[in-house]
């Protein structure tokens, strides 16, 4: 046991975290004002109920014997699961964004489906390192529990509706599962039913099927269904070389939806241009890389599938959050890991990396 974090996981994930702070501070000074009267009251709010908590759970996460968390996670799935009863209760859950995800705390609102990825993630690699060689290759007891998890959970995830967050953690599951030593035959069948799943989203909400069109067609409706792509694209190309440099973006001024969640991207890149974005997208392949080469490294099976999880969810996030933002996937409404705004996705987020870097102490 070599008892030392993984140093270059910290410092890419320090730096992921001060760039955020950097652009947050520009693309949400205009609206705090404007809403608040204070240029920075988005700011302070993503540091004292994101940053601070999440830094404060996540040192405790790096603390926590992992033993621990591969007894505690059936419950702590349980307790994310009832969290996401709880935004169905009237003057508990709350709307926003036109979905029913967040719960009401009062001085701040909370979502659990941003700790689902986290708590799912440590349940699944619990009950797989559980699973003998010819338990895996057992339908009855392996796959249909598979499935009936991520039934549940997305009947829930459904229902506020919350389709990229579920995506994520299908995929995710997936992975992990495949990653686990799962026999070809299951694999195709969870892709069969990923499909299915993502038709019957299609069904219940017919605007997702624009999204598929914008992707196919940018150009189509610019001023209605591919409004936001188009003004990320205009947002990323007038950035150039260099960028705008910080504080001096433009389609952060009501221009470009969501500036400060899920289009942060596009603002980062048109204040610090195509050098800026190479090095955001470079810090994330820092991390995906040290997060497999953990998961390599640790002779345990539970914390082997809790890195290779975490790696995968936090970097697949990325992914789809930058991929969407320049065309080449759907738009999800997911935030950009350690970037976007909002406290919820940030503390999960940090106590993700807590776990990881409490793996990586512990490893060869």
């Amino acid at each position: 046991m070599k008892d030392k974090p993984d140093y270059v996981l910290i410092g890419s994930v320090v730096i992921l975290i001060l760039l955020g702070v950097v652009i947050l501070t520009s693309v949400s000074a205009a609206l705090s004002q404007e809403k608040f009267n204070s240029p920075t009251f988005y700011l302070f709010h993503h540091l004292i109920f994101g940053l601070i908590p999440g830094v404060l759970l996540g040192f405790v996460a790096f603390k926590i014997p992992l033993a621990r968390f591969k007894k505690w996670s059936p419950i702590l799935l349980l307790i994310n699961l009832f969290l996401l009863v709880l935004v169905f209760i009237p003057k508990i859950g709350m709307t926003l964004g036109g979905a029913r995800s967040w719960v009401n705390l009062g001085i701040t609102s909370f979502q659990p489906s941003e700790l689902l990825k986290l708590t799912f993630v440590l349940y699944l690699a619990s009950w797989l390192s559980a699973k003998t060689e010819k338990a895996k290759k057992n339908f009855s007891t392996t796959l249909i529990a598979f499935f009936a998890v991520i039934g549940l959970i997305s009947a829930l995830l459904f229902l506020q509706p919350d389709v990229g967050t579920l995506g994520i953690i299908v995929i995710t599951g997936f992975l992990m599962y495949f990653l686990a030593g799962i026999p070809w035959k299951h694999a195709l069948l969870i892709i069969f039913a990923v499909i299915a799943l993502l038709a019957l989203s299609f069904n219940f909400a017919p605007y997702r099927l624009d999204r598929l069109l914008v992707l196919i067609n940018p150009s189509i409706d610019p001023m209605g269904i591919s409004y936001q792509i188009k003004q990320a694209l205009i947002a990323i190309g007038s950035g150039g070389i260099f960028g705008r440099t910080p504080g001096m973006g433009i389609q952060m001024f009501g221009f470009l939806p969501q500036p400060m969640a899920d289009s942060i991207f596009a603002c980062f890149a048109e204040e610090w241009g195509l050098i800026g974005s190479l090095s955001l997208i470079f810090l994330f392949l820092i991390f995906i890389w040290r997060g497999f080469a953990i998961a390599k490294n640790t002779p345990d099976k539970f914390c082997q599938l809790t890195a290779l999880g975490l790696s995968v969810w936090i970097a697949l996030q990325a992914f789809v959050n930058i991929g969407s933002m320049v065309g080449i996937l759907p738009l999800t409404g997911i935030p950009l890991p350690f970037i976007s705004y909002g406290g919820s996705a940030l503390v999960a987020e940090l106590i993700g990396l807590g776990i990881l870097l409490n793996i990586s102490k512990n490893s060869r």
